[in-house]
């Protein structure tokens, strides 16, 4: 059993490029959020798939470099040992908030408290750039991550049904969101 004070968070830094694609592994579809909207408030139910399935994003090729040293935005990943076994990807958002673009963790790690640790991480982050929150988007199609989302302190905040035209399989683009609880004092500094 592997435990959270073996697993080390570093930012990306110029010999850790390599490594940043390890942890996108294969991913579980099971089923899908069927969201609706009433009284300003977002809510779902889950529909389980008869027969789940398996999908694999491509890998990401950025510039990587851009990540290094950066204010707006970072890369930070997971290792345990020599391995690399997850990423996040985080930039900072016109709205304050700080735009999760990728999170990932190897298949044999999950469930194992790695994403955690990243959000964490991500928390640290965008709370040392004066940063509101977390936001991401999801598939309604990818269940479990949404799931994930959920219990980590994320709340759907909003439904695109159009930015997966192309996508045939993807009904949905759902947009998820944390906001930071407000610490002391932290109105006044803001001005």
């Amino acid at each position: 059993m592997r435990r959270n004070n073996e697993i080390k968070i570093n930012s990306l830094k110029k010999y850790s490029i390599k490594f940043v694609n390890d942890a996108n592994d294969p991913f579980s579809i099971i089923g899908k959020i069927r969201p609706s909207f009433s009284n300003g408030v977002w809510s779902y139910e889950e529909e389980l798939y008869d027969t789940p399935s398996e999908i694999r994003f491509p890998d990401d090729k950025l510039d990587w470099s851009a990540y290094i040293d950066s204010n707006e935005k970072i890369v930070l990943l997971a290792f345990y040992e020599d391995a690399c076994i997850g990423q996040i990807r985080l930039v900072k958002d016109w709205n304050r908030f700080t735009y999760i673009e990728n999170i990932a963790v190897k298949k044999e790690f999950r469930k194992s408290g790695v994403g955690h640790l990243l959000l964490e991480a991500a928390e640290t982050w965008a709370k040392e750039q004066s940063l509101i929150g977390l936001s991401l988007e999801a598939q309604n199609d990818n269940l479990i991550a949404c799931r994930f989302y959920v219990k980590e302190g994320f709340v759907l905040g909003g439904v695109d049904t159009l930015k997966q035209s192309s996508n045939p399989h993807i009904d949905l683009t759902l947009y998820w969101y944390k906001i930071f609880p407000e610490t002391e004092g932290s109105a006044d500094e803001q001005g």
